[in-house]
C-alpha cells in the first residue's frame, strides 16, 4: 500500500519559516520525481517546488529564493524548507510523488501565515 505522509505545517507569523516533510512507502520512490504542491480555497492546485531522482529542481517563480526542496533517496522522503513566509503562501499543501506511470498524493498540511 502506498503512502505518502507530510508533517511540519503550522501557523507561523510572516517572515518565519517552517519547514515540511514527506515520508513516502510502499515502494521504491528513488525513480520518482517527488515534491510539493498547494492548493488555497477557490484556487487549482499549483506547483511549489519539485526534484527529480537526479536532483534536477523547479521552483515555482513566487517561492524562488525563499523555499528550499530537498530529498532523500534511500529514505524515500522529501522535505521543503520554507523561510521568508508570505500570508499569500497561506494553503493546504500536498507532497507528490510520480512518474510516467503512476501519480501519488498525500492527505495534505496546513500552512497558515499571519499579517
Amino acid at each position: 500500500q502506498v503512502q505518502l505522509v507530510e508533517s511540519g505545517g503550522g501557523l507561523v507569523q510572516a517572515g518565519g519559516s517552517l519547514r515540511l516533510s514527506c515520508a513516502a512507502s510502499g515502494r521504491d520512490f528513488s525513480g520518482y520525481v517527488m515534491g510539493w504542491y498547494r492548493q488555497a480555497p477557490g484556487k487549482q492546485r499549483e506547483l511549489v517546488a519539485r526534484m527529480s531522482s537526479g536532483g534536477t529542481t523547479n521552483y515555482a517563480d513566487s517561492v524562488k529564493g525563499r523555499f528550499t526542496i530537498s530529498r532523500d533517496n534511500a529514505r524515500n522522503t522529501v522535505d521543503l524548507q520554507m523561510n521568508s513566509l508570505k500570508p499569500e503562501d497561506t494553503s493546504v499543501y500536498y507532497c507528490n510523488a510520480g512518474n510516467t506511470w503512476w501519480n501519488y498524493w498525500g492527505q495534505g498540511t496546513q500552512v497558515t501565515v499571519s499579517s
